[in-house]
């Protein structure tokens, strides 16, 4: 009976092994069972009739269920402990990524913000009408008859715009795609790239409304057709018009 205890006890020790992370209780673990192993074999020399012997095996043994209850009590706190910190540790996450969708989001609305307001802020041609004059400034439907090309339109009141000195580029595209420049090197930047402009113009802007009126001289021979008329400021395309000349 006494050796069945004894084996029934070490293989509780033998158990916990595989349930304890802790080192140093995994280090006492194997003490203790190692002296249960130990006092196994004395307990097979042990004579039945030494009376003597078998009341100190029955001592240790009685000493050997106190310290397993004492490490079964350890090994549940460090359970709970581990079980606390798990579902620490898992709110702690759940936290972190609702902060980061959070910031996420605002960092987006910021953004969607900041691009409503330079929306907002960016001018807007109006009113644009391009006609064709000769010599004498007269308007022109022909080609053949015309000397100057007279563009005007209306920079809109905006007062969310950045008051402040603005330069107007207007770029006259012929009927067959040609953009119409006096040099390869008059030039602006427009979504990432130099692009040619025709005639371009400086202006003091303040937020109310402002008359531009700029000049072509018709210098080439041109083909017949519907031109193109198109306005740019700050790096934005800000009006459009078409017009048709005759030969």
């Amino acid at each position: 009976e006494l050796e069945d205890e004894y084996e029934a006890i070490s293989l509780q020790y033998e158990g916990f092994k595989f349930s304890v992370q802790n080192d140093s209780l995994l280090y006492k673990l194997e003490n203790e069972r190692a002296k249960v192993l130990r006092l196994q074999e004395e307990l097979r020399m042990t004579k039945a009739s030494d009376q003597a012997e078998i009341k100190r095996l029955k001592d240790e043994l009685s000493t050997l269920r106190k310290v397993l209850r004492s490490y079964i009590h350890q090994i549940d706190s460090l359970n709970r402990l581990n079980e606390e910190l798990r579902a620490e540790n898992q709110q702690i996450t759940r936290q972190y990524k609702e902060t980061s969708r959070t910031l996420t989001q605002v960092s987006q609305e910021k953004e969607e913000l900041s691009e409503k307001v330079s929306l907002a802020a960016q001018l807007v041609a109006t009113n644009i009408a391009v006609k064709a004059v000769n010599n004498r400034g007269r308007e022109q439907s022909r080609l053949s008859r015309s000397s100057q090309f007279v563009v005007s339109f209306t920079i809109a009141r905006n007062i969310t715009a950045e008051p402040g000195e603005r330069t107007i580029y207007v770029r006259l595209m012929a009927p067959d795609g040609t953009v119409l420049s006096k040099s390869p090197s008059h030039t602006f930047p427009y979504e990432n790239r130099e692009i040619l402009y025709s005639m371009r113009r400086i202006v003091e802007y303040g937020g109310e409304e402002i008359p531009v009126t700029l000049y072509w001289d018709i210098e080439e021979y041109l083909m017949p057709g519907t031109f193109k008329a198109d306005i740019f400021a700050d790096g934005h395309h800000i009006g459009t018009h078409s017009f048709t000349m005759e030969e």
